[in-house]
């Protein structure tokens, strides 16, 4: 299965600790880039998310993001550290006997640090449940590039049987243009009586047929196309491949092109050069 670099996957998961957003977006790249967005106290999940992305993903700029909310209701049990309390409310109290002056409120004892106390989370519970979501937003994210690759598929098998039908009818084409061709230059030497030995003028005339024959270069972009498809028939991580693939084919053509002596064979290279591309282009977001 052939797998676009462009894709967007979004997953939400709430448990009592509170909610959090998973969300992935990729373009095309290169080679594989992981950019990670995510609260300070779930920084150690790094190493674990990046490799989960190399082991899944072969190519692309990536972008992960995580939003995490806590839930209120979680944290509503507040507990007194009696002792440390009690440390705070004697110490008050010799300063104020030693300097004869000063006081100290309840709400200062209980804004010392350490006097209030939240109950703590489960990190380790909540980065389990956080890495499972991950995991499956990875599944829709890997779904949805599947999904799109395989409409870029269909695009590139569309162009490949264009090009062969341009392919058949240049192919077709070649007896009439090389007859023409042998025609009209005999026809310039008649009106220019210009007499030359016959051997010569068919040694010449054979010279340039064969430099105007195309039946090696039609020949490799069959090739190709059967390459091409074989290629994508594999799958996998071919877009590297398929990119040297375009490569092949527009050296065919620039010499198609090259070797053109009528305006039919011309239009064909030229149609030959719009179908590449338009695969070239597909290629691009291919991984």
């Amino acid at each position: 299965m052939i797998h676009s670099m462009t894709a967007y996957a979004r997953r939400e998961v709430k448990a009592d600790w509170g909610t959090a957003v998973w969300e992935i977006r990729s373009v095309n790249q290169r080679y594989l880039e992981t950019y990670l967005r995510m609260p300070e106290q779930f920084r150690s999940l790094e190493p674990v998310l990046r490799e989960r992305f190399r082991k899944r993903l072969a190519r692309g700029k990536v972008e992960c993001n995580l939003r995490f909310e806590v839930n209120p209701a979680a944290n509503t049990e507040l507990k007194i550290n009696e002792g440390l309390a009690k440390q705070v409310i004697n110490a008050a109290k010799w300063v104020k006997e030693t300097a004869g002056e000063g006081s100290v409120g309840p709400f200062q004892v209980l804004n010392w640090p350490g006097v209030m106390e939240a109950p703590e989370q489960d990190l380790d519970a909540i980065n389990q449940d956080l890495l499972d979501a991950f995991d499956s937003t990875v599944d829709d994210f890997i779904a949805a590039r599947a999904s799109e690759g395989e409409n870029m598929k269909a695009l590139i098998e569309q162009r490949l049987e264009a090009i062969s039908v341009e392919a058949t009818k240049v192919r077709s084409m070649m007896p009439e243009v090389l007859n023409w061709q042998r025609e009209r230059i005999m026809t310039r030497l008649e009106e220019a009586k210009v007499e030359l030995d016959a051997n010569r003028v068919e040694q010449e005339l054979i010279m340039l047929a064969q430099k105007s024959d195309v039946a090696e270069e039609l020949d490799r972009l069959d090739s190709h196309v059967k390459e091409t498809q074989k290629i994508m028939k594999k799958g996998g991580a071919c877009g590297r491949r398929l990119d040297f693939m375009m490569q092949e084919f527009n050296r065919e053509s620039n010499t198609l092109a090259s070797k053109s002596i009528n305006t039919e064979i011309t239009a064909a290279a030229v149609e030959l050069k719009v179908l590449i591309e338009q695969m070239r282009e597909q290629i691009q977001n291919i991984e």
